[in-house]
């Protein structure tokens, strides 16, 4: 199918491109969206007459996103989050979380802004973009832990995960160490010599 993008979407053009799709998306999401407009003769006529408005209601909302993204672009969000000793999360942190926890935060953004290839299933930093705009991107970390002062180690570049392996390790070693000394003194053919 061919359609007139009203705004721009990305990988596909910006606005006035006339441009074919598959007819799924263009009837399940441009098209309900408003992001574009069937390549008719009336449709192109349409676009004509309305293009300049489009292109200054696109500034207009170019200008409000880089201005919000001025207030989230390089925050740092905490999530806490049950996980397992290996630091594997009992659920997982979707793109909805960090939006939510974003807008606790005092920004104002649609849930759909937070853009995550898959979600988070164990604890760390990540690096997470929003999409204000279809031109304008922020950058935010999400810092997932178990507790407060998880985050706080994590945040200051410790690997929690590693930390807590390397204490079990050195605890495991300490108790062997023990009982093999134990086992020495309680062992009645030692103390026979």
């Amino acid at each position: 199918m061919h359609v007139i993008l009203l705004e721009r979407v990305e990988n596909l053009g910006v606005i006035g491109d006339e441009v074919k799709v598959r007819d799924g998306y263009a009837r399940n999401f441009l098209l309900p969206q408003k992001k574009a407009l069937r390549a008719t003769d009336a449709n192109r006529k349409s676009f004509e007459a309305r293009r300049a408005e489009l292109e200054a209601r696109n500034a207009e909302q170019k200008a409000a996103a880089e201005k919000a993204s001025g207030s989230i672009d390089g925050k740092s969000y905490v999530l806490i989050r049950q996980a397992g000793e290996a630091g594997q999360l009992y659920g997982s942190v979707s793109s909805r979380d960090v939006a939510d926890e974003i807008v606790k935060g005092g920004a104002k953004i649609d849930r759909n802004a937070v853009v995550l290839d898959k979600p988070i299933k164990s604890i760390g930093v990540y690096d997470v973009r929003v999409r204000l705009h279809a031109e304008v991107y922020a950058n935010v970390k999400v810092n997932v832990a178990r507790s407060n002062d998880e985050a706080e180690r994590q945040a200051k570049g410790e690997n929690v995960i590693a930390s807590a392996l390397e204490a079990d390790r050195a605890d495991s070693e300490a108790a062997a160490k023990e009982l093999a000394a134990n086992s020495i003194t309680n062992d009645p053919s030692a103390r026979a010599e």
